[in-house]
C-alpha cells in the first residue's frame, strides 16, 4: 500500500494485485486497459486541520464586500485547473500527486478531494492546464501528458493518459535539475499547448546560452496540442511559474521570478506582455526589469528587449496568474490580472504572501497594480501563515487560491 502523505489521508480502496511497472501502466490506459489498481487517496476535508485553516483566514484582509472561505483541503496545493464542465478541478504539486477536487452539491465547498490518476507515477506535476473541450494537460518536470478525458474518468483509478512529451524530452536529461523545475501550461487562443521552462541556475552561465536558445530552456515553448511541431515562442525569461492568454486581443502575459543575491529591494519581480513571438525578456543581462546583473555586465545585451509592464516589489515571488472574465466582482476587476504571490524566502524583511490585482486597459497597457488579499504574513513576527501559489476563475465568476504552505485552496467571493 501506498504511504499515506497526511494524517488526514485515508483510504477509499485497497490494491487488489500488483500493480504493473509505470510505463507498462502507462501504455495499458493508452490502450483503454485496466492496470489493477484500485486504491485511491482521499484528503479529510473537515475536523482540527480544517477549523486551524479557517481561523488562519479571519486574518485575511480583502476589499469591502468581498469575504474568504476554505473551498477544500488540499496537500501541497500548487496550480489548479478548473474543468470546463464545472464538475472538477485538478490542483497539481511539486512532489508526485495531482488532486482531483469535486463540489458535487455546489454549495461552493469542495466535497472530496482524492487523488487524480493513481496507477501512474508522476513526477513534479505542478502544471494541469484545460483546452476549452475538456482535454487535461499536465506538465512534469520532463514529460506532457494528455488526458482526453479527465473529468468523465477521473472517478476511476484507471485514466486514459497520452504522453505528448515522452519521459526525457521536454527539456535534455542531462538539464534536470531541483530548482526551478515546476511547469505551468496554457492552451492559446490558438489552440496550442503553452509550457514554461525555467533555467536551474540564479543566473545561467553563457556556455548554456546556445543550448537554451534552442530547447527554451529560460523561455516558453509552444506546440500543437499532440505534441508536434514544437518552437520557442519566449526568449530571456528566468523562471516563470504563471501565464494566461488576455481575453480582449489573445496576447500572452507571464509572470518571472528575478534574481537573487542583489539586495532586498532590487532586482523587482515582472508581470509580461507578450506582443508577438520570439520576443526576447532580458534575462540573464537583466536580473529583473531594468537592472543589469553583475554576470552579464559586460556583455551587450540583445537588440528589442521587452521590459515588463508591471515591476512589482523585488522577491515577493510572483507565482501563479489569470485574467479576469467573470461577472461576480465590481466592474473594476473585469479584464484585469490576479497574481498570486508566494512570499519572499531570502529577504531579511519577509515581503509577499498575498494576492494582487492589476487593472488592464482596453488596449492592453496596465492601471493601477495593488494589493488585493493579504495577511498571510506575520509581520510582527515574519512568519508565514500560508504562501498563495496560484488564482483560477470559478464558473460562478468567484476565484479561487492555492496555498502550498499550509495545504489549501481558498474561495473569494462577492457579495453585492
Amino acid at each position: 500500500m501506498k504511504r499515506l502523505l497526511l494524517c488526514s489521508i485515508v483510504t477509499l480502496a485497497f490494491v487488489a494485485t500488483a500493480p504493473a511497472s509505470a510505463q507498462s501502466n502507462l501504455e495499458r490506459l493508452g490502450q483503454f486497459r485496466t492496470t489493477g489498481v484500485t486504491e485511491f487517496e482521499v484528503v479529510e476535508q473537515g475536523g482540527q486541520n480544517a477549523e486551524a485553516i479557517r481561523r488562519i483566514l479571519e486574518r485575511i484582509n480583502l476589499p469591502s464586500g468581498f469575504k474568504i472561505d476554505l473551498y477544500a483541503v488540499v496537500p501541497d496545493a500548487r496550480h489548479i485547473a478548473v474543468g470546463p464542465q464545472g464538475v472538477v478541478t485538478f490542483v497539481g504539486t511539486r512532489k508526485t500527486d495531482v488532486w482531483a477536487v469535486t463540489d458535487r452539491n455546489k454549495d461552493r465547498v469542495a466535497d472530496e478531494v482524492k487523488r487524480f490518476a493513481p496507477s501512474l507515477d508522476l513526477m513534479i506535476p505542478n502544471g494541469p492546464c484545460f483546452s476549452r473541450d475538456g482535454f487535461l494537460f499536465i506538465a512534469e518536470q520532463n514529460r506532457v501528458l494528455m488526458y482526453p478525458a479527465a473529468e468523465f474518468f477521473y472517478e476511476s483509478p484507471d485514466v486514459v493518459a497520452v504522453p505528448i512529451v515522452p519521459q526525457g524530452e521536454l527539456i535534455p536529461v542531462e538539464e534536470e535539475s531541483f530548482n526551478h523545475t515546476a511547469r505551468v501550461c496554457r492552451i492559446g487562443p490558438d489552440d496550442k499547448l503553452y509550457i514554461s521552462l525555467g533555467q536551474p541556475f540564479n543566473v545561467s552561465p553563457a556556455e548554456k546560452m546556445d543550448l537554451y536558445d534552442r530547447t527554451g530552456i529560460g523561455g516558453i515553448i509552444r506546440m500543437d496540442r499532440d505534441g508536434t511541431n514544437r518552437e520557442v515562442f519566449s526568449y530571456g525569461v528566468r523562471n516563470s511559474v504563471g501565464m494566461d492568454f488576455n481575453p480582449a486581443n489573445g496576447e500572452l502575459w507571464f509572470t518571472d521570478n528575478q534574481v537573487d543575491g542583489m539586495g532586498d529591494l532590487i532586482p523587482p519581480g515582472e508581470l509580461n506582455r507578450q506582443t508577438e513571438m520570439g520576443q526576447h525578456f532580458g534575462f540573464p543581462w537583466y536580473g529583473g526589469g531594468s537592472t543589469r546583473t553583475n554576470e552579464y555586465k559586460g556583455s551587450e545585451p540583445p537588440a528589442d528587449l521587452v521590459f515588463p509592464v508591471v515591476e512589482m516589489d523585488a522577491h515577493a515571488a510572483d507565482l501563479g496568474m489569470t485574467f479576469y472574465t467573470g461577472r461576480q466582482f465590481p466592474q473594476m476587476y473585469r479584464g484585469g490580472v490576479f497574481v498570486a504571490q508566494h512570499g519572499s524566502w531570502n529577504r531579511t524583511e519577509p515581503i509577499g504572501a498575498r494576492v494582487m490585482f492589476t487593472s488592464v486597459n482596453d488596449d492592453g497597457t496596465v492601471g493601477e497594480t495593488k494589493v488585493f488579499a493579504d495577511g498571510w504574513l506575520d509581520e510582527e513576527t515574519g512568519e508565514y501563515l500560508g504562501r498563495p501559489v496560484d488564482v483560477a476563475q470559478l464558473q460562478d465568476g468567484s476565484i479561487l487560491v492555492s496555498d502550498d504552505l499550509v495545504g489549501a485552496i481558498y474561495r473569494i467571493s462577492y457579495e453585492r
